[in-house]
């Protein structure tokens, strides 16, 4: 076996399912669905080519190639749990989040409140584009719909809704971001092209606003925070939309996991609410 050509969490899951011998009570050591470990040891088969189980109704059984498998896993696993014991077993979990800039803005000002009474790591990753959970590129997601795709949980967080801000209504000139969000399409729609700074990152049209050198269309949970703008148009009913948190159905049982959900939730809810 070329050990770099596979997935070794399907290997980590081999093990359990080859030790317990079946996918029920492997499901209880792993925290994985047995239709999900039935799924990963067809994968780890077809990878392999070869079949490394009896499939009975009460269990599974190794194969001559299973046991074979088992042996040489066994081996590797011995050599690798004195490294995570000694060394990665002592970091907190990894928890990722995908958000756009603005929400990014918000979590990032309350990390404390998302890491209070649980160790855990966050790592940000702020992008206009979205990112796919059902792929683990994130454990959780805001994103500006319900998630349809199969193996994916949403949760409502609230309503969003958008105006145009400035330092002074005389201001004209806008900032424009060259990006692809609803927010910059309506701006190249309302807005005359020879009139605006054009900025790539939404935090640089914020910083423009500031500076009162130009408007700029933004979520009102984050134009109501800033003290020298204020509203200079009514309410974008075009721009306005339902927020959703979304994790994969299997991640949001994991503890860090569901610890960050929940506080990332009450964040969003109240940005919402009083924005």
């Amino acid at each position: 076996m070329d050990e770099g050509n596979f997935d070794w969490d399907n290997l980590r899951l081999f093990l359990a399912v080859a030790r317990a011998g079946g996918l029920g009570p492997a499901a209880e050591q792993t925290g994985k669905s047995a239709p999900t470990l039935g799924r990963r040891m067809i994968e780890l088969e077809r990878n392999l080519g070869s079949e490394l189980f009896h499939r009975k109704p009460r269990g599974y059984d190794l194969t001559e190639d299973g046991q074979a498998l088992l042996r040489k896993v066994e081996g590797i696993e011995a050599r690798v749990i004195p490294v995570t014991e000694s060394s990665l077993a002592t970091a907190p979990p990894l928890v990722k989040i995908s958000a756009g800039s603005w929400v990014t803005k918000v979590l990032i000002g309350a990390v404390g409140r998302l890491t209070r009474s649980m160790p855990v790591r966050l790592r940000f990753i702020s992008s206009e584009e979205v990112l796919k959970i059902g792929h683990r590129e994130a454990a959780i997601g805001i994103r500006n719909r319900r998630p349809e795709e199969i193996g994916l949980a949403g949760r409502k967080i609230g309503r969003v809704r958008f105006a145009v801000y400035a330092a002074d209504e005389s201001i004209s000139t806008w900032a424009r971001v060259m990006s692809k969000t609803p927010s910059s399409r309506w701006l190249r729609a309302h807005a005359q092209e020879d009139d605006a700074i054009e900025v790539t990152a939404p935090q640089n049209a914020l910083e423009l606003a500031n500076a009162g050198l130009a408007r700029a269309v933004l979520p009102t949970f984050i134009g109501n925070t800033q003290p020298g703008l204020k509203p200079v148009s009514p309410l974008i009913d075009d721009l306005e939309h339902d927020q959703w948190l979304v994790t994969h159905h299997e991640d949001r049982f994991l503890a860090e996991v569901r610890h960050v959900i929940d506080r990332t939730h009450a964040v969003m809810s109240e940005a919402c609410e009083n924005g």
